[in-house]
């Protein structure tokens, strides 16, 4: 039990040592009185730029809680019931072949935790290698340009997330999130994610984390395979029997695809197998650069670059009347970096990339445009990735091969003029760029969202539209291109004991619902089988 309290303010210059002295004196106990003191949330409130604060929530406990609540019926202080965990019931249906979990990002990382702290010893097979190797490789790419098309910023221990911003924010209400971040804490996650409003991990520190859940899996029972790619599946009568793995079949009847929003053979695969799939709208366009200094002027103002405030971050979004269409800012990277992403040889992706610290001379972040199945010119279920794919391979030509990334500075895309000298703003993208239009590489419709777009956000945020801002191309991997529709048992429509799960099923968006979705999967297949 315990008293939460919300709406603790402290200016940008008091210390967080003073939060547990106001909590008293809200409640009206002494400071001494408080038994423990736990913060439960940080946001900052930069809604007036010469007076930022920070506003808390926090739990306490001391003698006679309920009492002192009922005492000051004040809306911002709450009796808090310690929670009841809910008793797990175990199915009882045998399961003759250890399940198994394909991919090891998010939904798969947590889907196999959550097998193997039950008992179940789950296989996990992941095409891309452990994340040591993996980032020797990704390093290579972007050294060189020498794509390893299993091993990549895509396909690999982590997921597409190990090479981001690590960020954890998300909008699905689940007391599943909490779990996840205990687990990231525990494994080496800084202590602050569990509060702070927009917690973030880093790519130098998630790298870790990563290892360490997996050595946790490792020890319970469960398998971590790497360098293993699933290539077929077997079926009868409706019921998975069995799966190929690098050409070695393999009995199975309870299988999780976690294969993130990126496996394009594998999607191709699962298609000619047989299993149901559908289109999905997602969004395309650039990465877009500016100095990081201007967007912490612009949100902070006279505190830009204060102590206790780290590099700013911005949310944008605007619905274009003209064209029809959303345009909005995605995976913003303060303080980070611009990186060649792609999976497919010939074909051309950047992203962004932050480390814990988010020290870097540059913020970016993607600037996208929504495309949906009207834009796909096809019914085809994969129609939606042949979209991708076309455009990438477009950047690619664009760019002058061997992933070199087409960049142009904002004020000549807004121009329409080809760019030739750098201003204020160097590209952080690897492995190289040049100058070129990127209205070429885009479909019309996204090209003119975007510079509408910019505009809109050059008066929310001073500088946005800046002439010597850069914009590289392209991003086209916001989510999935296609879902695989699941019943209420999270299997397969037309394909018992398949399981698509995650963000390359087209059920989530980002590292902690990935997380979750793959916990719920996890449970699905507990709550139907007995532990052997």
């Amino acid at each position: 039990m315990a008293i939460r309290i919300n709406n603790i303010i402290l200016s940008i210059e008091e210390d967080t040592a003073l939060l547990k002295k106001k909590a008293a004196k809200k409640i009206r106990i002494k400071e001494q009185d408080i038994e423990s003191f736990k913060i439960i949330k940080e946001s900052i409130d930069a809604r007036k730029k010469d007076a930022i604060k920070f506003n808390y929530c926090v739990d306490i406990k001391c003698k006679n809680e309920k009492n002192i609540v009922n005492r000051l019926n004040d809306n911002n202080i709450k009796f808090e019931e310690d929670e009841i965990a809910e008793e797990f019931i175990y199915g009882d249906e045998k399961l003759n072949s250890r399940p198994v979990v394909i991919g090891f990002g998010p939904a798969g990382i947590f889907a196999s935790l959550t097998l193997a702290k039950h008992g179940y010893k789950p296989i996990v097979f992941e095409r891309g290698e452990d994340v040591d190797n993996r980032t020797k490789t990704v390093e290579e790419f972007w050294k060189s340009g020498k794509l390893n098309l299993n091993s990549n910023v895509q396909f690999g221990e982590g997921g597409a997330g190990a090479f981001s911003d690590g960020k954890l924010t998300t909008r699905i209400k689940d007391k599943r999130c909490s779990f996840v971040l205990e687990e990231l804490v525990k494994n080496g996650a800084p202590e602050e994610i569990m509060y702070v409003g927009k917690p973030h991990v880093g790519t130098d520190i998630l790298k870790g984390v990563v290892k360490n859940i997996r050595e946790e899996i490792k020890s319970l029972g469960g398998e971590v395979h790497f360098n293993s790619k699933l290539e077929g599946i077997n079926k009868e009568n409706g019921k998975l029997k069995s799966i190929v793995v690098n050409g070695k079949e393999i009995p199975c009847e309870s299988l999780i695809v976690a294969i993130g929003h990126s496996s394009r053979d594998t999607y191709e695969m699962i298609y000619d197998s047989g299993v149901l799939m559908e289109q999905k709208a997602f969004a395309i366009g650039v990465r877009i650069e500016h100095p990081q200094e201007i967007i912490n002027e612009s949100q902070y103002g006279k505190y830009a670059n204060h102590p206790k405030l780290k590099a700013a971050d911005y949310r944008l979004v605007y619905q274009s009347k003209k064209y029809n269409r959303g345009v909005y800012s995605f995976c913003m990277c303060p303080g980070g970096v611009v990186v060649g992403a792609a999976s497919e040889e010939g074909r051309l992706v950047s992203n962004g990339m932050s480390y814990h610290a988010r020290d870097l001379d540059n913020a970016n972040s993607a600037l996208v445009v929504t495309v949906g199945p009207e834009d796909f010119k096809g019914d085809h279920p994969l129609a939606g990735m042949e979209f991708q794919r076309h455009y990438e391979s477009i950047a690619f030509k664009l760019g002058g091969g061997n992933y070199k990334a087409p960049i142009q500075l904002i004020g000549d895309f807004l121009n329409d003029r080809k760019s030739t000298k750098l201003g204020r703003v160097k590209p952080t993208y690897e492995p190289g760029y040049a100058f070129r239009e990127l209205k070429e590489c885009l479909p019309e419709v996204v090209v003119d969202t975007i510079k509408e777009g910019i505009q809109v956000f050059g008066k929310r945020i001073k500088g946005y539209d800046m002439e010597d801002g850069v914009l590289t191309g392209i991003e086209t991997r916001t989510s999935a291109p296609v879902r695989i529709p699941r019943n209420e048992s999270f299997e397969s429509l037309n394909l018992e004991g398949f399981y698509p799960t995650g963000e390359g099923a087209g059920f989530a968006g980002g590292i902690i619902s990935a997380a979750v979705d793959g916990i719920k999967v996890a449970e699905v297949i507990m709550k139907k089988y007995k532990i052997d």
